[in-house]
């Protein structure tokens, strides 16, 4: 935990507890809880708290204000709540069209059980290790065959682990869930179990059956290590239970529910679903190993440029089942997981080469702990933070990537498991007999990748950032005078007149607040030059803190953070320096009115303590670009 444990502590125990809390999210200024009855929250004791700046009730939400903090007591928060943990139920809007709604319910259902599936990779790979060490004599020992089955049974038993995490995120009785994966694993269900006997007859397209259920004919296959069908029936259980449960009387749910939902879901997915899924998977696969062997370099080339970009919007959890398939029913995968593996070195390289040319301190003392974690397969901090807003690192890694994928392919090279992420994984390249030819053709591509991602980035990259960095350090030694615009045409109105507690008690800052002038697309300019500090993700508030030292926040209406974006088109970015005057974005308040926010808008000093005084120089209507407050040093 941080260093706020001990105030997150005392706000969870006086909103009534974990036990209360239904959801905790936060903004720019203020922890968001829905609670399951604020009434138990005790309002006067919150507020006392030396950190809290005050407590609001809005929009639905339990609201403690916190100011710049907040970021940081939100997560001592979440870990004294135990929110991460225990999974608390959190009432977002799902994510909209059919593309985006696939893509969560698979990083959904993958998320949970990640961080055991790549330690039993692990596991499997230094057993794989020890094979290629001390020959083939170690396979036939005790200490082999303890850890096969410690690293091998999540990838065998996957359905039961899908099941298990697929149903949470469907809202299914997890039991159930883990029920239907043991029934896709049990052993004479496996299409082994009844191929031996004669055949009953022949399906077009699916082939021969040796069962029936019920007089239809019962197409088997083999379901350990799949990812599909388990999560189409969980899905389908779930809509099962949910009717269940409104004709069950209540004293009768608790075997009732579950004895209805999996006699009508695994004899669906056994007679329907399961040989349907297993068909498609196996023309899709068909259909990469045909890539594949068209040309293996393009194919590894391919995965390996765009991979960082898939991640980058999630859509990397569509692929990563296709490698699962082939690992399963070959043994080894020759596409995915050769193909992207040097791209989170190659985007590693890029960074540490932009840390050799940073200039500023506080970027470097980032940086250096992002490439570790870079090496070890953990890239996002290196890509949101640094090589993604920079642009040229990006590319330069996506470069890497790609030769690599190409090289590794090209070379023959396969992956036996799904283990071990950056150099932890490089043991995913040997074969269960001990060969390690794989792990040393992916140490090329590493290499190859690191140059490539190092080199472009060193000669090409230039961190424009720097002078601005070091102008601005010179600047905010000390404060200035300084002359604020109206970002927005409108009306002035005095502080004290905000419908929003915080912001009209002056707790956040001195300034004023704009009734802006209502459009579909109302144009907001940058009130000062100076560097964008903060724009929230949200969109709903932008923080500038001016070549004169000035800290600015516009927060355009109030609890539009609830409208996650909508309505706001942004023309800046974080990080970003700007003139007084350009555009930074662009709002729908005729969206925001209709929708029933308040629009008033906030404009206040955040660093008013640095100042000796901040006056309104004038009230009522106002042009955008006009001077609007002085704040005095």
């Amino acid at each position: 935990m941080g260093k706020y444990e001990q105030l997150a502590k005392e706000i969870v125990k006086e909103v009534g507890g974990t036990e209360n809390i239904n959801s905790v999210t936060h903004c720019i200024t203020r922890l968001r809880f829905r609670l399951k009855d604020e009434s138990k929250a005790n309002d006067k004791k919150i507020e006392a708290m030396d950190e809290v700046v005050t407590v609001m009730h809005s929009a639905g939400q339990y609201q403690v204000v916190i100011g710049n903090k907040v970021p940081y007591v939100y997560e001592d928060v979440c870990a004294v709540a135990g929110i991460a943990a225990q999974g608390a139920e959190e009432e977002e809007e799902a994510p909209k069209g059919v593309f985006n709604k696939l893509m969560d319910i698979i990083s959904g259902c993958f998320s949970p059980i990640l961080g055991v599936m790549c330690a039993a990779g692990i596991i499997k790979g230094l057993n794989a290790l020890l094979s290629f060490l001390m020959g083939s004599s170690y396979s036939a020992t005790g200490t082999y065959a303890i850890l096969n089955a410690t690293g091998d049974a999540i990838f065998y038993f996957l359905p039961v682990a899908l099941g298990f995490a697929s149903a949470k995120k469907f809202k299914l009785n997890p039991m159930i869930g883990m029920v239907i994966g043991l029934a896709l694993c049990y052993p004479t269900i496996q299409l082994s179990a009844f191929s031996s006997g004669k055949a009953l007859g022949t399906l077009p397209v699916f082939g021969k059956y040796y069962k029936t259920f019920a007089g239809i004919p019962f197409l088997a296959g083999n379901y350990t290590s799949t990812v599909v069908p388990v999560l189409l029936l969980t899905a389908l259980a779930a809509k099962i239970e949910k009717v269940a449960k409104k004709i069950v009387p209540e004293m009768l749910q608790n075997f009732f529910v579950p004895f209805f939902v999996l006699l009508i879901t695994l004899p669906l997915g056994f007679l329907i679903i399961g040989p349907v899924v297993t068909l498609l998977t196996n023309l899709l696969s068909g259909f990469f190993s045909m890539l594949y062997k068209a040309s293996p370099v393009a194919t590894g080339a391919v995965v390996g440029f765009f991979w960082q970009a898939l991640v980058i919007f999630g859509l990397h959890w569509a692929l990563v089942p296709l490698g699962l398939l082939n690992l399963s029913q070959l043994g080894y995968d020759t596409i995915l997981f050769t193909g992207f593996f040097g791209a989170s070195f190659a985007q590693t390289a890029a960074l540490f080469a932009m840390y050799l040319k940073m200039k500023d301190k506080k970027r470097k003392n980032l940086a250096l702990p992002a490439v570790i974690s870079g090496l070890c397969g953990v890239t996002e901090p290196s890509i949101y933070g640094f090589t993604l807003p920079a642009k040229t690192p990006f590319i330069a890694s996506m470069i890497g990537g790609g030769v690599a994928g190409g090289l590794i392919n090209a070379l023959g090279t396969k992956c036996y498991i799904y283990g071990g992420l950056g150099i932890f994984g490089v043991t995913n390249y040997i074969s269960p007999k001990g060969d390690a030819s794989g792990m040393m053709n992916v140490l090329i591509g590493i290499a190859v990748a690191m140059v490539i991602g190092f080199v472009l980035t060193y000669f090409l990259w230039k961190d424009d950032t720097a002078a601005a960095i070091d102008s601005a350090k010179e600047d905010t030694k000390t404060v200035r005078d300084a002359s604020i615009d109206s970002p927005v045409d409108g009306e002035v109105i005095a502080l004290e007149e905000l419908k929003d507690a915080a912001f009209a008690s002056g707790a956040l800052g001195k300034g004023c607040g704009i009734m802006p002038s209502i459009s579909s697309a109302t144009p907001i300019y940058a009130p000062v030059s100076g560097t964008v500090s903060t724009l929230f993700p949200t969109l709903h508030a932008i923080g500038l803190t001016s070549d004169d030292g000035v800290e600015v926040l516009i927060h355009i209406g109030l609890n539009t953070v609830q409208l996650e974006g909508k309505g706001f088109t942004p023309h800046i970015k974080q990080g970003d320096h700007v003139n007084q005057g350009d555009l930074l974005m662009e709002v729908d308040f005729a969206m925001l009115v209709k929708e029933g926010y308040v629009i008033q808008t906030p404009v206040v000093i955040t660093n008013t303590s640095a100042f000796k005084d901040v006056m309104i120089k004038k009230k009522g209507k106002i042009t955008a670009k006009a001077e609007m407050l002085e704040v005095i040093a």
